[in-house]
């Protein structure tokens, strides 16, 4: 099983999507493990993306990502990563099949909804970053066996 840190960026707060969005997730099978409402600081932006830092994007998407509530999630499933990577679509919202998050409701070129780490190393930094050990619940689903099976 996998983790992956799943971020509902200020565009889908502010749009009343939570709940929308996060109901994707759970019905295509992943364990929620952890949720919170939060306010990234501008520090804990700059750790999160630190990787782009010197980008020409860079402070246009700290400053984006502190403008408002987000709402993190971390998320456990078979394939987790690239299971909620397809689930959200091309990074932009015109490029994005239909049927996916960004692809149903998102256009924009600059906001596009969501976050998901892109590989097994950086979920585990950002799940590390949004998360303490005591917060990340671990519990057993009913479906649970059906899925060992698989």
């Amino acid at each position: 099983m996998e983790r992956t840190l799943i971020l509902l960026k200020p565009d889908a707060v502010q749009r009343r999507l939570i709940g929308s969005i996060t109901s994707r997730f759970e019905r295509k099978g992943l364990k929620v493990l952890a949720m919170k409402m939060m306010q990234i600081s501008p520090e804990l932006a700059a750790q999160h993306y630190d990787a782009h830092h010197g980008k020409p994007f860079y402070d246009g998407l700290v400053q984006f990502m502190t403008s408002g509530p987000v709402v993190a999630l971390a998320l456990e499933g078979n394939k987790a990563i690239s299971v909620c990577r397809k689930l959200m679509g091309a990074t932009f919202g015109c490029d994005a099949e239909a049927g996916t998050i960004r692809g149903d409701f998102g256009i924009s070129d600059g906001f596009n909804l969501v976050h998901g780490s892109d590989s097994a190393e950086t979920a585990s930094r950002e799940l590390e970053l949004f998360f303490s050990p005591e917060e990340m619940i671990d519990y057993s689903l009913i479906d649970d066996s059906f899925n060992a099976a698989e």
